[in-house]
C-alpha cells in the first residue's frame, strides 16, 4: 500500500516545528531523534512502517491542545496514537508528520457509583477501567482481545467491541461523552454524564471515526454491575458450516447469550499448545457463555444444550469451574498472539448477518485452495463479527500481495451477503481502497464533508479511511 510522498516544504519546516514543541513540552516529551522515532513508525499491521517526523507525548489536555495549534499553524500533519494495537494501520505515520500519542494521560478522572459511570483520560488502558471499579463489583463492558494492552482512545476511535459484545454492545454503547481537542487546538465537550444529550448525535460520529476528525483525551464511560455468575459451554463440530448453522439457531432462538465465540481447527490448535484449555479435537468449536443467577444459567444453558444436540456435535462441555472457565477464556483472548506462533498472518475484521455464516465460511474455505493459503477463523459468532487470519510467509517474494488480494475477496463478500468492511478493527490503511465497494460516491462525499467541518485544511491522521486518490486530492486543495 502506498504512502503519500511527503511534501518536502513540511519537512524543511521540521526545526521550527520542533523548537515551538519544546516551548510547551518537558524536552522528554517531545522524541526527534530519528533512531528514537523508529519506534512510532508501525502499528500492529507491521508489514506497513514509515518513521514520523517528530513523535510527541503530552500529559494533559492543554498540551494535546497545544501541540494540535501550533501544528495547524504550520501546516503538519498529526497521527493519534493511543497504544499502537491497531490491525488496520489506523496509527500509521506519514514521514511529514507528528505521532501524538496519549499513552501518558492514564489517570481515572471520576467515578460515581450512583450513576454508573466513570471518567478517564483516553490513554488508560481498557482492562484497566475494569480495574479501578472491581473492588465495589463493577465492570467496564467492551472486552476486545488486546484489553490488557489497547487504550480507550484507539477504542472510541475504532468503535472497538469484543467478546461480550453480543450482549453488551460494543464501545459506542457504553459510551457517554468525551473531551476532544480540534485541529485548531480549541476543546470541546460532546455528551456527558447522562443517557442521551440533545441536538445532533455528534457522540456518535465520534465514535469510529479513526481520528479524523479530533484527538479525544478524555471520556466518560457506562460501567455495569457484574453478574451474579457466568458460565461457558464448549461445543466441538465436525464441520465448520455446521457450527455456523448452530450459531444461527441459537440466535434464532431468541436466546440472548453473553458471547458466542468461533474457532476452527487451526485456531483451536494454536490455542490449546498455548493456554492448555482443554479444547476438543474438533473442525470447529463454539465457546457459548451466559451469565445470572445460577437458576437463570442452568435454565439458558439445557436450551442452548438441547439446540446444539441437533447438530450432533462430537464433544459438548460445560465449565465445572471458575477455574475452568478462565482457562477457556484465556485461550480464546489469545487467538491472535498464539496463531504468531505459526506464521505470518494478516487479521481480517468484516462483519456479516448471523444467518450468512455457513454460507461465508464455505466461501472463505474455497478462496483458501484457489489462493494456496491457510485461514484460520476465530471471531465472535453470535453478532457476525468475522476475523479471518491469512496465513503467508513475509519472507518469500508476493506472498504478501497475494495475502492482501485475498483478504480484499473475503471482506468484498461479507459486503455482498449484507455486511460491511469493519466491526471494530476500522478502515485504516488497509480497507481504504475498498470504501467504494461498500459505498457510492455519494455516501463517501458525504462522510468526507463532515471531515471538511472538523477538520478543514485534512491535517488528521492522512491517508487512512478514505481512497488514497480522493483523500489526497481532498488534502491538496484544502492547503
Amino acid at each position: 500500500m502506498e504512502m503519500p510522498t511527503p511534501n518536502p516544504d513540511v519537512l524543511r519546516r521540521k526545526d521550527a516545528v520542533l523548537r515551538r514543541l519544546l516551548q510547551v513540552l518537558p524536552e522528554d516529551a517531545v522524541i526527534h531523534d530519528p533512531a528514537e522515532t523508529r519506534a512510532y513508525e508501525c502499528d500492529a499491521l507491521t508489514a506497513y512502517r514509515c518513521p514520523p517526523m517528530l513523535a510527541v507525548l503530552p500529559s494533559t489536555t492543554g498540551e494535546v491542545s497545544d501541540v494540535l495549534r501550533i501544528c495547524n499553524e504550520e501546516g503538519v500533519p498529526v497521527v493519534p496514537r493511543g497504544s499502537g494495537t491497531s490491525l488496520a494501520g489506523g496509527a500509521l505515520p506519514t514521514a511529514d508528520s507528528v505521532i501524538l500519542g496519549i499513552a501518558r494521560m492514564n489517570d481515572v478522572l471520576e467515578t460515581d457509583y450512583d450513576n454508573r459511570i466513570i471518567r478517564v483520560q483516553t490513554g488508560r488502558t481498557n482492562l484497566s477501567v475494569t480495574g479501578a471499579v472491581e473492588a465495589e463489583d463493577f465492570f467496564y463492558a467492551p472486552d476486545p482481545s488486546s484489553q490488557l494492552a489497547c487504550a480507550i482512545a484507539g477504542n472510541i476511535g475504532m468503535n472497538s467491541g469484543g467478546a461480550h459484545c453480543l450482549k453488551y454492545g460494543v464501545t459506542t454503547n457504553n459510551l457517554l461523552g468525551v473531551k476532544m481537542v480540534m485541529m485548531d487546538g480549541s476543546v470541546v465537550e460532546i455528551g456527558g454524564a447522562h443517557l442521551d444529550a440533545g441536538g445532533l448525535d455528534l457522540l456518535g460520529v465520534i465514535c469510529g471515526s479513526e481520528g479524523q476528525l479530533g484527538v479525544v483525551t478524555e471520556a466518560t464511560l457506562r460501567i455495569l454491575r457484574k453478574p451474579e455468575g457466568a458460565r461457558p459451554v464448549l461445543m466441538g463440530f465436525d464441520d465448520n458450516e455446521v457450527a455456523g448453522q448452530c450459531v444461527s439457531d441459537i440466535i434464532k432462538s431468541g436466546i440472548l447469550p453473553v458471547a458466542i465465540e468461533f474457532m476452527d481447527t487451526l485456531c483451536i490448535k494454536a490455542c490449546e499448545n498455548f493456554a492448555q484449555a482443554g479444547y476438543p479435537d474438533c473442525h470447529a468449536l463454539l465457546i457459548v457463555e451466559v451469565e445470572g443467577s445460577e437458576a437463570e444459567i442452568d435454565y439458558q444453558l439445557s436450551k442452548i444444550i438441547e439446540i446444539a444436540k441437533r447438530h450432533n456435535p462430537v464433544e459438548l462441555r460445560e465449565s465445572q469451574s471458575a477455574e475452568e472457565s478462565a482457562k477457556i477464556w484465556l485461550g480464546r483472548k489469545s487467538a491472535f498472539g498464539a496463531m504468531g506462533q505459526m506464521n505470518d498472518y494478516m487479521c481480517l475484521d468484516g462483519t456479516i448477518p448471523v444467518s450468512a455464516l455457513p454460507q461465508v465460511l464455505r466461501r472463505i474455505g474455497e478462496l483458501s485452495e484457489e489462493y494456496g493459503l491457510p485461514v484460520g477463523n476465530v471471531f465472535h459468532a453470535g453478532d457476525g463479527n468475522m476475523h479471518p487470519l491469512i496465513l503467508f510467509d513475509a519472507n518469500k517474494p508476493g506472498d504478501l500481495e497475494k495475502c492482501e488480494t485475498f483478504g480484499a475477496e473475503i471482506l468484498k463478500l461479507c459486503v455482498d451477503v449484507g455486511g460491511c468492511l469493519t466491526g471494530e478493527h476500522g478502515v485504516g490503511i488497509e480497507k481504504r481502497d475498498l470504501m467504494s465497494h461498500q459505498y457510492a460516491p455519494a455516501d463517501l462525499e458525504a462522510q468526507m464533508a463532515v471531515k471538511d467541518v472538523f477538520d478543514p485544511n485534512w491535517l488528521l491522521n492522512p491517508a487512512k479511511v478514505f481512497p488514497l486518490d480522493v483523500s489526497e486530492a481532498r488534502r491538496i486543495a484544502a492547503e
